[in-house]
């Protein structure tokens, strides 16, 4: 990886698995009180973000299953499940995947203006690739913040 932030987001990647990795499936389902997610939700936000803004903003072929947005979009719960999510394997293993797609993808491409420009919820405009990878750095360390958090309020509660 030749540019600092995809270096940057790789180890946040590695952070963010590394640290459920050894999770019990029930474990990563477990939503704590006056908490909205668990700990599956989170990494597949973390995916279809990424999805989102280092594939489908660059101009790239996104591989989001289909069912994915149902579970992971923003404003969707674990509560409103309906279907049984994917596994906790099956998410590691796409953001795995995910990583090393997003470097072979935007290696070179740090500095190239994508064809159509995002304003992030907040208001902040992004134009530029790393201006993306950036944004997804900032939104998985968030999103990693949450699950070490929930891990703790789970070892709490048995």
């Amino acid at each position: 990886m030749e540019n600092y932030l995809l270096k940057q987001l790789l180890f946040v990647r590695e952070s963010t698995i590394n640290f459920v990795k050894d999770m019990g499936e029930a474990t990563s389902e477990l939503v704590p009180d006056k908490l909205n997610n668990n700990i599956k939700w989170n990494l597949g936000h973390i995916y279809v973000v990424g999805e989102k803004f280092l594939f489908h903003f660059t101009g790239e072929e996104t591989k989001i299953p289909s069912n994915y947005p149902t579970f992971f979009n923003t404003g969707t719960s674990p509560a409103d499940w309906e279907m049984k999510p994917p596994s906790l394997k099956e998410l590691i293993d796409v953001l795995s995947e995910q990583i090393n797609r997003m470097n072979l993808a935007l290696s070179g491409r740090m500095d190239e203006k994508v064809k159509e420009a995002y304003t992030t919820s907040t208001g902040f405009e992004l134009r530029i690739v790393k201006e993306f990878v950036s944004f997804c750095l900032y939104h998985e360390g968030m999103h990693f913040g949450a699950i070490k958090n929930i891990g703790k309020l789970v070892k709490e509660m048995s």
